[in-house]
């Protein structure tokens, strides 16, 4: 969540026993949606690798906006994934243990009414971590269908435990590489994407890491229905810069915030942060903060901390 290279909502399950004790807290001591945001994508480039395999762009593999990490589940977590994983986890994986998509699969229109029950519109959020943010939207929200992309097994697991005690339906969860998700995709099936506070990646040589790039631009784009959106936030001011870089001129999308904000012209990285106040600056066109997104206790700790949150509407078209 700073320019110390801790982005992203961040949290970890309680760590009392027993499923009935579900409260999360915001000592991010075993799950970090800074990174579980970025851990459910590699940033698109037609990768139909592992999500944990090794990177290396001269030999033309994807740049990956995460480390593939194993992640261990405390009693409680283990419990709720055991009760909870034949619900709500989608069974869409290559094969155990992998985050690559099973070969052949068309995630369509069929696809939802199978495995939601109804043709309701489904909104994906990229990154789900612990998920307060998805269950909420889900419970509150019994109309819309959900789709909550995550990769490490502790958010999984906290997410199912959330949704779980509170007898969610309209929630499913997917394991597995997002951009490979995406491709399978059918046209037009999605009526919104989320993806709230992303790791920042802050230093310099890492931007390419970040998850918003064109490529998955492209990607989200196809799979929008007509004027869908994607929503974005983040509490990086250089990371906002980056969001307004690659969609603002963006033909297929169109930033519809309503707010004037000023941002430096040029990027900073993890040593030179502090020189970002000194920079030229200009006006940038972001929107008012999504009434949609609980205010976890993350977001509560950037604002705290003095740091402006940036919220984002693109609307294909």
């Amino acid at each position: 969540m700073s320019e110390s290279g801790i982005g992203g909502e961040s949290g970890v399950a309680n760590a009392a026993t027993g499923i009935s004790d579900m409260t999360g807290v915001d000592d991010a001591a075993s799950i970090r949606k800074s990174r579980s945001t970025d851990s459910a994508i590699a940033l698109a480039h037609g990768s139909t690798k592992t999500a944990g395999e090794a990177t290396n762009h001269s030999l033309g593999r994807p740049v990956l906006s995460f480390v593939r990490r194993s992640g261990r589940l405390d009693d409680r977590l283990q419990r709720a994934w055991d009760v909870y994983h034949d619900r709500y986890l989608l069974d869409i994986n290559q094969a155990p243990g992998s985050l690559s998509m099973r070969s052949g699969l068309s995630v369509n229109a069929g696809f939802v009414r199978a495995h939601w029950g109804n043709a309701h519109p489904l909104i994906v959020e990229i990154g789900t971590g612990q998920g307060e943010n998805v269950v909420a939207a889900a419970q509150t929200s019994p109309a819309l269908n959900f789709l909550a992309i995550e990769v490490y097994d502790p958010g999984l697991a906290h997410t199912m435990l959330l949704a779980g005690k509170r007898d969610v339906s309209n929630l499913r969860i997917a394991q597995v590489n997002a951009p490979e998700l995406f491709e399978a995709m059918a046209d037009g099936l999605v009526s919104e994407v989320w993806t709230f506070f992303p790791d920042p990646w802050p230093k310099m040589r890492h931007h390419k890491r970040r998850i918003v790039q064109a490529d998955l631009a492209a990607q989200i784009h196809r799979t929008l229905r007509s004027k869908g959106v994607w929503r974005i936030a983040t509490d990086i001011e250089d990371y906002a810069l980056h969001v307004h870089e690659v969609m603002d001129g963006r033909a297929d999308f169109e930033n519809v915030g309503g707010l004037t904000v000023s941002l430096p012209v040029e990027h900073v990285g993890k040593g030179n942060a502090d020189e970002a106040v000194s920079l030229m600056h200009a006006d940038f066109a972001e929107s008012p903060r999504f009434d949609g997104r609980i205010l976890t206790n993350f977001e509560k700790k950037g604002i705290k901390a003095g740091r402006a949150i940036h919220d984002f509407t693109y609307r294909a078209i």
